[in-house]
């Protein structure tokens, strides 16, 4: 009775919370028109200094140089990836810079006709006198360029965990847009400045149910989840409003156009290049991550809260918390050597309970060491050993061969958490005070713990 009652809790529990995230979701309704979203780079196009003159600048075709196709694991898909209406977005940044007077060159001939057919029609209308329209204006400077990179997957991942039907997962991808652009003189054809920006897309996926009996004959199903995708074509325009934005100022430094106001410019620039030292100090690699190396070089100190059980002869074994603190020493960037001492208790239901320490002594190997989060492997050996011989044990020693795994993360050069699970395969049975079947004791664990590397 206690343990249906149990079920029945948890049963409403999770429709309740199951119901509650359902009113999170958007229904199906018709939404009214809004105004189009700015990028996060465009505040700052905006803000540029005056110019002393306005840039008479013709864009012809900013185009999709990628000829990448939107990927689809079922169908041959014939949609772009990226969207094809970038000279739009290149116009519109132009106009918000406030540094541009933009002239139609894309559609040059309907323009052409059209001023052709108003040409016709005052002729007709005007018995042969007719004024000239006045003439076209010409661009000093034609800006050049396009998208010239849409990278998918470069990085992906995930992590989930079910147990008893009960569970969760996240997966996430990330890929990337890379925009170049140039100014052209139009008297010389000499390229005057080239930019180039950088802009991810992330899209990451989170979802969780559970599928469990919580009686005979009674199965309860639930699942929740939400997807997000950052829209490309505001990574586009957004790496397009960077681009403009470098290459006003990029050639305010040069002498190829000048501000109306100095000191402004000089405030301005000021921000601009402390954004400019920021990112190279971050150090970016190819992927878009942080490269700092030497995040777990020198001696650290680990302290760690567990979660462990035997696997013994006895079938109702019980979980109990330990404490542990770990020294480690970095020998190279992917490799360290660890010594652990831990303080724990083996029991089993109804039959023992003892206190145990144990110690080991492992090397360690950081898949990503440069990276804040990297996966990590370790193996050694170690022994157990009690706080005296109790009745029944032959031993009071049990050494074990170790493995552990799991994931590493530091806040900065001095500070980090991890996560790991732990396996000890024991050299000698009798843990657990009996010794028989065919395979030695055993013991695992979950470790949650906090890093401190003071060389830094």
């Amino acid at each position: 009775m206690k343990i249906r009652f149990t079920h029945i809790l948890f049963s409403v529990v999770l429709v309740i919370l199951v119901t509650s995230c359902s009113g999170t979701m958007r229904p199906m309704h018709t939404e009214p028109v809004e105004h189009g979203v700015l990028s996060r780079s465009n505040e700052a196009l905006r803000s540029l200094p005056e110019p002393e003159e306005k840039i008479v600048a013709a864009v012809y075709r900013f185009r999709d140089q990628t000829g990448q196709y939107k990927p689809s694991d079922r169908v041959a898909s014939w949609s772009t990836a990226v969207t094809q209406g970038a000279t739009s977005i290149l116009i519109k940044a132009m106009e918000d810079s406030g540094w541009f007077t933009a002239i139609e060159r894309e559609s040059i001939s309907n323009l052409l006709n059209e001023r052709q057919i108003i040409q016709n029609i005052r002729q007709q209308h005007s018995g042969g006198q007719v004024s000239p329209l006045p003439p076209l204006l010409f661009a000093g400077v034609m800006l050049e360029g396009g998208i010239i990179g849409y990278d998918t997957n470069i990085i992906t991942g995930g992590a989930g965990a079910r147990y008893l039907g009960i569970g969760g997962s996240s997966k996430y991808r990330k890929d990337q847009v890379t925009i170049y652009l140039r100014a052209v003189s139009t008297q010389s054809g000499r390229i005057l400045k080239t930019v180039h920006t950088t802009k991810s897309i992330l899209s990451q996926q989170l979802e969780s149910g559970v599928f469990k009996f919580v009686d005979t004959n009674k199965l309860l199903e639930a699942e929740t989840g939400y997807t997000y995708n950052e829209p490309p074509v505001m990574a586009v325009t957004e790496a397009i409003d960077e681009a403009v934005k470098k290459l006003v100022l990029e050639g305010i430094e040069e002498g190829l156009w000048g501000a109306k106001d100095d000191d402004e410019v000089m405030a301005y620039r000021e921000q601009f290049d402390y954004e400019k030292k920021v990112q190279r100090q971050l150090e970016r690699d190819y992927f878009g991550f942080t490269n700092r190396p030497d995040y777990r070089g020198g001696w650290s100190l680990i302290t760690s809260a567990s979660m462990g059980s035997i696997i013994g002869n006895y079938n109702n074994p019980e979980v109990n918390p330990g404490f542990s603190m770990m020294i480690e020493r970095g020998l190279t960037p992917h490799f360290s050597l660890q010594a652990r001492g831990e303080r724990t208790r083996i029991s089993a239901q109804d039959a023992y309970s003892s206190p145990v320490n144990a110690a080991d002594l492992s090397l360690n190997m950081y898949v990503l060491p440069d990276y804040r989060l990297t996966p990590f492997f370790s193996g050694g050996v170690g022994s157990f050993a009690f706080d005296r011989k109790f009745d029944g044990q032959d031993d009071r020693f049990f050494p074990y061969v170790a493995a552990e795994g799991g994931l590493d993360f530091r806040f900065n050069r001095n500070f980090g958490v991890r996560v790991s699970s732990s396996y000890r395969y024991l050299m000698l049975d009798g843990l657990d005070g009996v010794s028989m079947g065919k395979y030695n004791d055993q013991h695992w664990g979950v470790n949650v713990g906090f890093v401190i590397n003071p060389a830094y």
